[in-house]
């Protein structure tokens, strides 16, 4: 995502068996080694808004729609709510910021305290104890200092829409618990002078011990489509307490008083607690419909009676039951914290937004019967993050793709970089691709004519006021961004013009791939004229902007003049983007001068320091070697990048996690082959790191079981086959993996022939722009 700034991974390991050690007994069931793995702090490091990977320390189950974590510093966007380095906690916040570079959405905070009731964030931090914080993506403690002198032992755990928290006071002499419903927010960064003030309501009721009220931030609101402003949102909250209050208020605007209700900016409310009561238990439920259905949610998912133990448990088992599908044997403790802790990323995006078979949907203001879904980094996870959920969580993808349908009819388009609506981030329609390949890969469940049309729509529609709009990252005051560009220059001459529209080389190439998939899904549904249209553009527009002089691609104006060999990149340049025809690899390396031209290109790349793999642009480029007939070089690769920009400690994401797809890189390697081109239905062989891995996929009989003897210390690959059957060329097919089976990797210390100097000629890589040929 944006303005990366990137750490190196520390060279000192997590030290693993802290965690285990320090919580009470009962939040490590069920037994599952697999989630004890599990470090929620990596991805968490630095300490500038910057310089985090953006992952948080949160407990939920996965695609929880609100996440549960300590709040060390007030979140926006670039900046999270809880960093490792901070010292003191100000509450604990059910967060809807899906990912570090979108915006906060209707969020709430519970702050224990005791003495005077401190409203105010820089006021109510209490010091914590990091030496017995435990951490884990089920159960959260921390002891907190009062600010009269006491301590507070603070837990937390949650369910999808439910968080529940137990606050042990000692030494209190006034203990009490806030709710805060608005604060000053923050639009687009934390520039101070951009600060915003949204509404909030409180609602006390003693007789109920509730707390209810609605929050109307929505930080992204200032990037929205002009046309669906989401205007009624809130979030909603009902927090239930299992003591009777001593006393009760509300905080506006700095000023406390006995007032039993609300609204405006600026909005906390509160209770009191006998001394006496030591312990007090608060449950908070969560929506984007109503109070009265996040009371709902909080009857259906915690009902009063379950504890804290029993709420952990189930979410624990939740991801007990994703994780303990996959068992590493000849991994090292690191790799297998690694392993997880990226499996455990690739679950939580994105998040639930449908309450009870409903949803609110911004795009309209009306709740709707369905599911729905929120938190797509399309741009970031169509190139592994979402092969991945197809393999892992095939039960939700149908939700998922039917919720970017529903957008689609309530807003017009397919989302782009959906936070409770679409938003102008980033390029290209990558929604198209998600559709394809779920189709490609078996997935049913949704609507196949709608998605049909509304894919089209993203390849034939250009937006509003296309010819005069840039369509800049997070630009304020337009519409939605699509495929900006296509009336102007990309339907004619087969390019974006850099003179007309922002990061124009990089949406060139994005709309050419997204032409393919609507290549294949057409291919899919047997509409062979519009098939054919899609595929000969997809492969005739990505060499317009390559540049023979130069031997890069690079962006052109509308009159067909070279614009600059930095100009027009999205987080990538000339050296990513120069690799990034993932869609006619057999075309680019003849463009290139044919493979041992192309892989020397590759190591110019590489060798140069042009490897961003902190950037998805990046990710795919070491598998290219394997596509020129020198798989070992993708074998050295790749294992180089594993070890580099991937670690144990809070700094072990040389990038930001986006979503999943950082992990999604690293979990497929690990098992030895990587989506190149993820709406094939292939993966490209690379070099699996352990001597056996055993998989039990959802929904099917055989486990699959990858056997790499010899992988933990040699990279190469000797040779491969798959249920006995030998493979002499470097790709493997979906139904090969999704069916399970056995996979055999032979490893070598030294480079070997397999897959070297092989004839780039498969099915799924076209050879001409031609429709019969492909066929």
């Amino acid at each position: 995502m944006k303005a990366r700034k990137v750490l190196a991974p520390f060279a000192l390991p997590f030290v693993f068996a802290w965690a285990p050690k320090q919580a009470p007994a009962a939040f490590w069931q069920p037994p599952s080694d697999s989630v004890d793995y599990i470090n929620p702090l990596i991805g968490n490091g630095g300490d500038t808004p910057n310089g985090s990977g953006g992952m948080i320390p949160s407990t939920a189950p996965p695609f929880a729609m609100t996440r549960w974590v300590a709040q060390t510093r007030q979140n926006y966007v670039s900046v999270t709510p809880y960093n490792h380095t901070d010292t003191t906690i100000h509450g604990f916040q059910g967060t809807h910021q899906p990912a570090i570079w979108m915006g906060e959405s209707g969020q709430v905070v519970v702050v224990p305290g005791s003495g005077r009731v401190q409203s105010q964030f820089h006021d109510r931090g209490m010091v914590f104890d990091k030496a017995t914080e435990v951490i884990t993506a089920s159960y959260y403690s921390a002891n907190l200092q009062t600010n009269d002198g006491g301590n507070i032992h603070a837990e937390q755990s949650a369910t999808s829409r439910v968080g529940y928290l137990r606050f042990s006071f000692k030494s209190t002499q006034a203990p009490y618990v806030l709710l805060e419903a608005s604060r000053a927010s923050v639009m687009g960064s934390a520039d101070p002078n951009n600060v915003t003030y949204p509404l909030g309501s409180i609602y006390i009721d003693p007789e109920a011990k509730e707390i209810t009220g609605t929050n109307a931030e929505r930080q992204d609101f200032i990037i929205d489509p002009v046309s669906t402003p989401a205007r009624g949102f809130k979030g909603y909250f009902c927090a239930r307490f299992d003591r009777p209050f001593l006393s009760w208020g509300v905080i506006q605007n700095g000023t406390a008083s006995e007032d039993s209700s609300a609204a405006g900016p600026l909005v906390s409310g509160f209770a009191t607690f006998d001394p006496n009561d030591t312990t007090i238990n608060v449950r908070v439920g969560v929506s984007f419909i109503s109070i009265d259905q996040a009371r709902r949610n909080l009857d259906n998912e915690i009902p009063d009676g379950t504890t804290l133990e029993d709420t952990a448990m189930t979410t624990r088992a939740a991801w007990a039951e994703k994780m303990d599908r996959v068992q590493l044997e000849g991994a090292t403790e690191d790799e297998k914290v690694i392993f997880y802790t990226g499996f455990y990323h690739t679950l939580q995006y994105p998040y639930e937004t449908s309450e009870d078979g409903k949803y609110y949907s911004g795009y309209d203001d009306s709740v709707h019967e369905g599911v729905s879904y929120s938190g797509y980094s399309i741009w970031d996870t169509f190139r592994a993050e979402s092969a991945w959920l197809i393999l892992f969580a095939p039960e939700r993808v149908p939700g998922m793709i039917t919720s970017m349908l529903q957008d689609y009819k309530e807003g017009g388009w397919l989302p782009m970089w959906k936070n409770i609506i679409g938003s102008p981030s980033f390029v290209g329609t990558h929604a198209d691709s998600l559709i394809a390949e779920a189709v490609v890969k078996g997935i049913t469940g949704f609507e196949l004519d709608l998605a049909w049309e509304a894919v089209l729509k993203d390849a034939t529609i250009p937006p509003v006021n296309d010819s005069t709009t840039s369509y800049f990252d997070r630009e304020e005051n337009v519409n939605y961004e699509v495929r900006a560009g296509l009336s102007s220059v990309y339907d004619t001459n087969g390019w974006v013009a850099s003179d007309i529209h922002s990061e124009a080389a990089s949406r060139t190439l994005d709309y050419a791939y997204d032409d393919y998939a609507v290549y294949v899904l057409a291919k899919a549904l047997n509409k062979t004229s519009e098939a054919a249209f899609f595929l000969n553009r997809s492969l005739e527009a990505p060499f317009s902007i390559f540049n023979d002089a130069t031997g890069f691609m690079e962006a052109r104006n509308a009159d067909g003049s070279w614009a600059g060999e930095d100009a027009g990149w999205t987080e990538g340049d000339k050296w990513a983007y120069s690799f990034d025809v993932v869609h006619d690899i057999p075309g680019l390396i003849a463009k290139r001068g044919g493979n041992v031209s192309f892989v020397r290109s590759l190591e110019e790349h590489f060798n140069g320091g042009h490897n961003d793999h902190t950037n998805e642009p990046s990710h795919h480029i070491p598998y290219l070697y394997a596509l020129a007939g020198a798989a070992s070089k993708t074998q050295e690769r790749v294992r180089s990048i594993a070890k580099s920009d991937y670690g144990t400690s809070p700094t072990g994401l040389a990038g930001n996690e986006d979503c999943g797809q950082m992990g999604a890189w690293w979990l497929f390697s690990a098992l030895g082959f990587y989506p190149v081109n993820p709406v094939s239905g292939e993966y490209i062989v690379g070099s699996p790191f352990f001597e056996k891995v055993s998989i039990d996929l959802p929904g099917v009989d055989r486990p699959l079981v990858i056997t790499a003897h010899g992988a933990p210390s040699d990279i190469y690959v000797k040779s491969l086959s798959i249920n006995g059957a030998p493979l002499d060329e470097p790709v493997v097919f979906h139904d090969e993996i999704a069916r399970g089976g056995d996979i055999v990797f032979e490893m070598s210390a030294n480079p070997e022939p397999w897959a070297y100097n092989t004839v780039v000629s498969l099915p799924f890589y076209p050879t001409s722009s031609t429709f019969d040929d492909v066929d």
